[in-house]
């Protein structure tokens, strides 16, 4: 489990070049979309714009409801709902057969496992969450950006986060070429695990309710009566 919970944590905080999983998608989602043109390494003045774009759109995005795809680096896909409220708190919530939930309350980050009845937790600062969960975004400032590349699909930037746990987390952002809407994510942690997330149904002014980020204590969460109640497939 602690494996498990540790890609988890290092997964949903972080996107490649493959393909979204896209017969794990609703039929909503665009499946037709064409080869991607290969894309071309900017530099100057073009990757400063870009990554000021970048910045600014994740400084803006204070709040987020949508769902995600994600893809393991064993090529098993998940999918579920993603729900964040600057600043600091965030929950990914898994679709069964899946029994995992992520919840950060903007201090620690806690991984639940409602068929085993586990929790393990993180302080926030230990997973590369920054540019999900910060109010201001900086990611020349925090982080060490390694490239920017574009091509008319996507424009990507890669970087290295040295203050993750366990050390450095490599991580691709990518955007979408005109809106610079985050479209998917990918984290290579230090032990060398990598995985995609694709997010979808993104609605940047819908506000969570507040109980989505609270996180509850095993006992209480596994032994009430009320959790009893809740099958688990």
């Amino acid at each position: 489990m602690k494996i498990l919970a540790h890609c988890i944590v290092y997964s949903l905080v972080a996107a490649s070049l493959a393909a979204p999983a896209w017969a794990d998608m609703p039929a909503s989602v665009d499946q037709s979309a064409p080869k991607p043109v290969t894309p071309v390494v900017v530099t100057g003045k073009d990757a400063d714009a870009a990554i000021r774009r970048a910045d600014a759109f994740l400084s803006s995005a204070a709040t987020m409801v949508g769902d995600f795809v994600q893809t393991g680096a064993d090529g098993r896909h998940s999918e579920g709902k993603i729900y964040v409220q600057k600043p600091g708190k965030l929950r990914f919530e898994y679709a069964a057969p899946d029994t995992l939930e992520v919840i950060s309350d903007g201090k620690s980050v806690a991984v639940n496992d409602r068929k085993l009845k586990t929790q393990q937790t993180y302080a926030i600062f230990q997973t590369p969450l920054k540019f999900l969960l910060e109010d201001k975004i900086n990611l020349a400032g925090d982080t060490q950006i390694l490239n920017v590349m574009v091509s008319p699909e996507a424009t990507m930037i890669l970087l290295d986060d040295r203050t993750t746990f366990g050390g450095t987390s490599r991580i691709r952002l990518i955007f979408d070429p005109v809106t610079f809407e985050l479209r998917q994510w990918q984290v290579r942690d230090p032990q060398g695990y990598e995985t995609l997330v694709t997010l979808y149904n993104i609605d940047l002014k819908q506000k969570p309710d507040p109980a989505l980020f609270k996180i509850v204590p095993p006992k209480e969460l596994y032994d009430s009566p009320k959790a009893a109640a809740i099958p688990v497939k």
